[in-house]
């Protein structure tokens, strides 16, 4: 089963957002340096594994947290506890962690200019029915940026889908308690939702 699916086939996923704190600066003052083949390889595979490692340890307790309560409980959750468990997983990855999306829930994942840049990419590639793969860049001379799509996939729809179709009234009415400015609504399986957007030093 490709990597992606791996971990994209739970909506759970996709509640997850992540903090900044102990990021890569990617703003040394250093010229980026353009990464060789080899380079582009081991940095795919570093981001795979952040994102495989964090969608892992996030799962768990965000899966408990649906048979608690379903939808609700697990929004709650989310608001809660995300962002501290993210956190956590930045400073053992030593990594900056993000999902961001042209269609925010959580205002803190308003994306970057280069992040909205890499989203219409990938929004391109998605319409014109082409494969989405995982893009690495060097942002400076010490920090690469990875990114990679996650779409929508039949569970997502509980909290992402077509209100009072997949999407329940009375759930989306907790989400938009704890979320007022949500957008994050209105989506069909296999839509693109957004991306993994991760940043970490390179290998000396």
């Amino acid at each position: 089963m490709k990597w992606t699916i791996f971990f994209l086939t739970t909506f759970s996923f996709l509640l997850f957002t992540a903090c900044q704190n102990n990021k890569p600066s990617g703003d040394s003052g250093q010229e980026a340096v353009p990464l060789t083949p080899e380079e582009v390889t081991l940095y795919t595979q570093r981001g795979k594994e952040i994102a495989q490692g964090t969608f892992a340890a996030m799962s768990g307790e965000l899966l408990s947290a649906m048979q608690r309560g379903g939808v609700a409980e697990a929004s709650r959750y989310c608001n809660l506890a995300a962002y501290p468990l993210v956190d956590s997983l930045s400073k053992v990855y030593e990594a900056d962690i993000r999902r961001t999306s042209l269609k925010i829930r959580n205002p803190k994942d308003q994306p970057t200019a280069a992040e909205r840049a890499m989203l219409l990419s990938f929004q391109q590639l998605h319409e014109a029915g082409e494969p989405m793969k995982p893009v690495v860049q060097p942002q400076d001379a010490n920090t690469v940026a990875f990114y990679a799509p996650i779409q929508i996939q039949p569970l997502c729809l509980q909290c992402h889908g077509k209100l009072g179709e997949t999407l329940k009234e009375a759930d989306y009415a907790v989400i938009k308690e704890l979320y007022p400015a949500d957008e994050a609504i209105g989506y069909s399986e296999g839509d693109l939702r957004g991306i993994w957007s991760i940043q970490f030093r390179k290998k000396l």
